[in-house]
Formats: C-alpha cells, structure tokens, sequence
C-alpha cells in the first residue's frame, strides 16, 4: 500500500493560480513521487474572485482534492491549522500557498528527507526573490525571532515543511487561538533537518498580505514563545531605578558640599520625563500585546474557524 502526503493549501483570491498549481503537483507526482499518493485540502479563506467556483469543479473531478469553504475570512495561519484535523496522510505539509512562491518541487526533497527518519523536515527560505527593503525586514525578523525565542526556531524557517502523522496527532491537540504553526512545530521534536530554498515572486495574480498584517504574524510570532520582550523592561526599569537613586544621592551630596545643585534648571527634567514616559508607554504597549493575546485564548469560541461547507471530507 502507497504512503499518502497530505497537502494543506490555503487560498485567498488565486483564480488565476489554481489550476496552473494542481497541474504542478499532479506532475510531481507523477514524475517524482511516482511511490506515493497524496490528497490536497483547499482552504478557500471566502474568496472573491471565481475561486469558489473553480475549486467546486475540481473537487468533482478530483476525489483525492478536498475543499474547505470558511464563513469568514480567519487568515492562512488559523485556516491551515484547522484544515489539520482532516489530514489523513502519513506525512503533512502544514501549509503550501496555491500561490507557488513557496516552490512545490521541493517536495520530492522533503519527502525523501523524512523516508531517512525524520520527523520534521524545514524548509528554509535561505533567498528571497523580492525587494530589497521587505528582504531586510523579513530576514531580520527571522533572526530575531532565533535568538529571543525560548524554544529553537530555525531562522528563516516558515510552515512550508514536511510533519509526520505523529508531529500532526500531537499538533491537533494544541487549544490555540492565534497558532504560531512553525514555532509549535519546532517546539515537539528535534529529530529535524532543513531543505533550503529560494522563495519566488509571484508569477500570477496579487499578493494578499499587506504591512499590517504582516506586522500582526510578526508581533504573534514574538509573544506566542518568547518572554524576552517583557524580561528586557523589567531589567530597563531596574536600570532607571538604580540610576535615578544614584542621582538623587548626587544631587544631595553635591548641595551640601557645594552649596548648590549639580544641574540647576528645569531642562534636564524635561527632557527626563519625556524619555521616561516614552520607556513607560512602550512597555505598556508590549504588555498590552501579551494581554490581548490572553484576552484572545480565554474569550475563543467554541470553534475557532467556522465552516461554511466540506466538499470530498467525510
């Protein structure tokens, strides 16, 4: 019996993508993965364009092309983690956009990879074909996210990669609101390796992810497995509270022996307290995001992605 790769493929507006993208798969694995079968879950996060439409005609004729119609759009990270529960593949990959800047030939690498034994297989987009300025930004934040994260993020890692059944049982027990997928992942196994590639321009149609929610994936990257940001202020208050007392020990000293203060005037107040209150609002921003994040999990629904309707999904 021929193992089956389940493929979880988000879609948001990709008339023009959709079909030139199951072509691409079906040839790899008529080509390549000659050994395997596979099913494709399309999420359909309530498209504008003919999506709908296109994804109802392939689902009858493709049996193994499963379809996910969302009542309201929820964004590819939550679309995708749902869509987890229906997989029925020996190995999973969490997410791969019908949009193919993540290229779908690694596949074959992927799979091969975790025929060696391992549970998860990263890919990490090593190169970015993009601007400069989104490049810098992105690889940035990749960095950072390594280095502060209290578990082992690779860096520029994303949910392009390869899971086994066993990594996606534990997935599908996770009670998340907001699921930061490649860093839970990352979080249950390190029997892991990595496949580098390079990420793509889009060929077809427009991308969906504007500044704002690139910075809202960000922010929840951050907070979701890292207590670093607030760590930093609780040591930059410590900081200020030492130096203003050493000052206030200064200023004293100084007027009994001098008979005067060390900086008269009111400027150097000033400017304190503007700083200060500077510091202060954003700590309370970064400890507003951590709440709101709770404020999230605690007030979830009952089901955190409501479908509208499952085609070819018992």
């Amino acid at each position: 019996m021929k193992k089956k790769i389940s493929i979880i493929c988000p879609c948001y507006n990709e008339e023009e993508a959709l079909e030139l993208f199951i072509k691409k798969i079906k040839k790899i694995f008529l080509e390549s993965l000659t050994n395997y079968d596979y099913e494709l879950i399309f999420v359909d996060d309530c498209s504008k364009d003919k999506s709908e439409s296109i994804l109802r005609g392939i689902s009858k004729l493709e049996k193994n092309c499963k379809v996910i119609f969302n009542a309201k759009n929820y964004g590819p990270l939550k679309s995708c983690f749902n869509a987890l529960k229906y997989c029925t593949g020996d190995a999973i990959i969490p997410m791969l956009p019908v949009d193919m800047q993540d290229p779908p030939e690694l596949l074959y690498e992927f799979v091969q990879k975790w025929e060696q034994g391992f549970d998860v297989v990263h890919g990490i987009k090593k190169e970015r074909d993009e601007n400069w300025f989104y490049k810098k930004i992105r690889n940035f934040y990749y960095l950072l996210v390594e280095k502060i994260s209290n578990t082992n993020i690779p860096p520029y890692v994303g949910e392009y990669q390869l899971i086994d059944k066993k990594i996606n049982n534990l997935l599908k027990e996770f009670d998340d609101y907001y699921p930061y997928t490649r860093g839970i992942i990352s979080s249950l196994s390190s029997n892991t390796t990595s496949v580098n590639y390079t990420w793509q321009r889009r060929k077809t149609g427009k991308s969906n992810m504007n500044i704002m929610k690139l910075i809202d994936l960000g922010l929840n990257g951050i907070i979701s497995f890292s207590n670093f940001p607030i760590r930093i202020f609780t040591l930059i208050g410590f900081l200020i509270s030492l130096t203003s007392f050493l000052f206030i020990i200064l200023q004293i000293l100084t007027y009994f022996f001098t008979d005067r203060m060390l900086i008269p005037g009111i400027s150097i107040m000033i400017v304190s307290i503007f700083f200060f209150s500077g510091i202060q609002f954003l700590f309370f921003g970064i400890l507003g995001e951590y709440i709101y994040a709770i404020h999230g999990q605690v007030r979830k629904p009952p089901k955190y992605v409501i479908e509208k309707e499952k085609i070819n999904i018992d």
